[in-house]
Parts: structure tokens; sequence; C-alpha cells
């Protein structure tokens, strides 16, 4: 029977419909005539100024997996990636494995654009400190790539000319050495704080000190209502500002310096003693040529050892819309092998958020290395109330303190606020 006018649009609609949803889920994935398949991975690590081994490990998955090919697209970090990933997955055209961070895996994960990979082998690997932040909802989301830490660097050729050799665990030994580098005619430290994050990061790190050696449970504390920032975080506010009224630094200064792209570049051409970064930036400065030392921020009493401050940084999510699931599953699970994942590793400097994981060893981060293995760190609460809006206030907050627009007792009353806020 000859379909009518009708019945044949309806038809064409029904087979154009089938079409864009089978185009959905990553377009560029999909199988040859050999049964080979193409895996779409997009992430902003990989490429540009951050190669961070991601082309080997891409290459070496190959090798092993002869019918997948990676697709691999490097895209700007954020603002950039967000802006491109999040229509992606709104219109299911998001790689089928794309990168992560906690906030993320939080806001994407509940918007269901993320496979849940707890059944996978890896996943009962994760250390308990560390899942957490590939988890929302009891679920496993993500497979963290990195606990990677954010400190004091030293140049030890410039600190050797004020005559010091070892770079200082505890604050009055810090202030001593500064005030030592300083007499001989050399740049203390560089603590660039244009976009805000140098000044909360270092706030941050002294916390993992000052605040969680006495009270490894702050977080938990907080979060339910038995400890608040005034007065726990008075002194690591504090310290702040006792570098500027010691002489040793000038936020004004600081303020105008952005910290991602003059000031590493300051310190590689070594224009101060000390800088405080994260260990991302270790493979960078290591190409200036002088001996660097990467270690915890020394914000402790007299005579103890300072916590490290590490970050849940980069993790692999597989698209829940992809339609080479089991594919990018093996991408993953690839990933969270020891011998592949210490390529990454390596080259961050970062230390495993495996149990039993493999973390690499470097002379210039044996300080921060020491602390890991010893226990003696603590990881940014950015899966609760140090998510990426309380981070941007905190910075804000703390940058009208250093400019004397604000009180102490006001900025920790602020920060709580923002770290209160839903």
């Amino acid at each position: 029977m000859k379909p009518s006018g009708r019945s044949l649009a309806a038809a064409i609609t029904v087979a154009a419909m089938a079409m864009s949803l089978a185009a959905c889920g990553g377009e560029s994935s999909g199988a040859s005539s050999d049964g080979t398949v193409t895996i779409h991975v997009e992430a902003w690590k990989g490429g540009g100024a951050e190669p961070a081994n991601v082309a080997e490990i891409n290459k070496a998955f190959e090798k092993a997996h002869p019918k997948i090919k990676v697709d691999f697209e490097y895209i700007t970090a954020d603002p950039t990636y967000t802006q491109k990933l999040q229509p992606e997955l709104l219109g299911g055209k998001a790689g089928d494995v794309i990168m992560v961070d906690a906030d993320k895996t939080k806001k994407w994960g509940a918007s269901g654009y993320l496979a849940d990979l707890s059944g996978e082998a890896w996943a009962s690997r994760i250390a308990p400190d560390a899942k957490p932040f590939a988890q929302a909802d009891g679920k496993t989301l993500a497979m963290p790539m990195e606990l990677i830490g954010i400190g004091l660097y030293a140049n030890m050729d410039v600190l050797k000319k004020a005559g010091v050799t070892e770079v200082p665990a505890d604050w009055p030994t810090f202030l001593k050495v500064l005030a030592k580098v300083k007499k001989a005619g050399i740049n203390p430290i560089a603590l660039p704080d244009k976009s805000g994050w140098t000044g909360e990061s270092v706030f941050q790190a002294s916390g993992s000190t000052l605040v969680y050696q006495k009270n490894k449970q702050w977080d938990a504390d907080f979060l339910g209502g038995k400890a608040s920032f005034d007065p726990d975080w008075k002194a690591p506010l504090e310290q702040l500002k006792t570098l500027e009224d010691e002489g040793y630094v000038n936020w004004k200064n600081e303020l105008g310096v952005d910290e991602w792209a003059q000031g590493p570049q300051d310190f590689s051409a070594g224009k101060s003693a000390f800088w405080y970064q994260g260990a991302w930036q270790v493979s960078n400065v290591a190409e200036a040529g002088f001996p660097v030392s990467f270690a915890p921020w020394p914000g402790g009493a007299a005579g103890t050892k300072p916590n490290g401050m590490l970050f849940s940084g980069t993790m692999w999510a597989v698209n829940s819309q992809s339609r080479q699931a089991e594919a990018a599953r093996e991408y993953v699970k690839f990933w969270s092998q020891n011998e592949n994942l210490a390529k990454f590793l390596q080259a961050e400097h970062a230390e495993s958020p495996f149990t039993g994981g493999t973390t690499p060893e470097s002379n210039e981060t044996t300080a921060f290395t020491t602390a890991f293995k010893e226990g003696r760190y603590r990881i940014l609460p950015s899966n609760t109330w140090y998510g990426g809006a309380a981070e941007t206030a905190t910075g804000s907050k703390i940058q009208a303190y250093l400019l004397g627009k604000a009180s102490a007792a006001q900025t920790l009353k602020d920060i709580q606020t923002a770290a209160s806020a839903k």
C-alpha cells in the first residue's frame, strides 16, 4: 500500500530523529569496518604548556589496545574548558572520556552526565582520603589522577649567596631566613596575587599546619557547626600581614602581578629567593637551570614539621552518553595502573591518589614527598566548603584585608560566610 503524504512525512521525521540520537555521545566516536573503535578524549592537560606525558600514555594505550584509537583534544583550562564542555554535554556531543575535577564531578554528576564507575576494579584502590573527591551521592564517578602539592619554592643558588643552605621548616626560622636574604640585597619572596589566588592559597597552606595539626577533623567540625574561622584561622591570616610588616612583601605591588604568567617568569629569571605556587610548575622552573626545592609552607611553631597542602587535581570521567562506553572504560582503567599513571605523576610532580600507588621521587620535591609519605598533609576540601565560589570569595576578602580595607575579625567572618554558603 502506498503511504500517504502525512505518513511519509512522519516516517522521515522518525528517521531524522534516530539519526540525531545516534550522533549523540561523542560524535567523532565510531567503529570502522575492521572493528577498530575511536574514542574522543577531552582534557585541559596534555597540550600547551602542560603536556604532562599524556601523549606518551595515549600512545602506550593504543599499543596495548590495537582496536581502540584515541582522538585526543586539548582544551585551554577554565573558563574555556567549561564553556566548551557544558553545551557539548547538554547536546550529547561531548567526548567519550572527559577530564574533570572535584567541582565538575559534583555538578556534572548531579546532571547525569557522568557514568557510574563504582564497579570498576580500580575504584576500590582509591585512597580513603582521596575517594570523596571522586564521588557524588555515594557513587564513584571519576578516576582521580593525582594529589598535587601547593607550597614554597626556593632558589637554592640565590639562598646560597645569602649563606642559607636549607629551606626553613617552621615560621620563626622562615622569618630569620627572609631577614638574612633581604640583608644580602636579595628580594626575599614573591607572592603575586592579581587574581587573589596566592593570598588565599598561602592562608590555606599555613592553616594546613596551624589548624589541622591541632584538629585533623576540622572540616567535619566546621560543617557540623562545631568549629569557626575565628579564632581557629586567625594565626594563618596574620602570617600574611606579618610578611609585609617585616618588610619582605609589598602586597599592593603583589596584587598587580599575575600569578600564572608573570609570576613563574620572574622566579625562573632568579628575581627572588622564594616563591609560592603549585608543584605543576616544577618542570618549567627546572628548565631555568638553577637548583630548586619545593617544600610545604613553613607555618608552624619553632621545631615543628609542616604539613604539606595537597589539591585533588585532575580526574578522568566517562560520558554517560558515550557510544563507546566499553572502550572508554578501558582507557580509564589503563590510566589507573601504577606503571602508566606514574608517567603523568612524574611530569606533574604529584602524589598518587591510590593505596599502594607509585609516587615518583625527584630531587626538587623531596621535602614535600617526605611529608606526604609521613602522613603530614591535608587535602583542600574543594568538594565541600572550599568549592569554586568559596575559594574565589576567600581570595577577594583576603586581598581587601592585605590592603588594609578590612580587619582580621571582619575578614574571618566574611570567609566563614562564604564557606557556609550552599
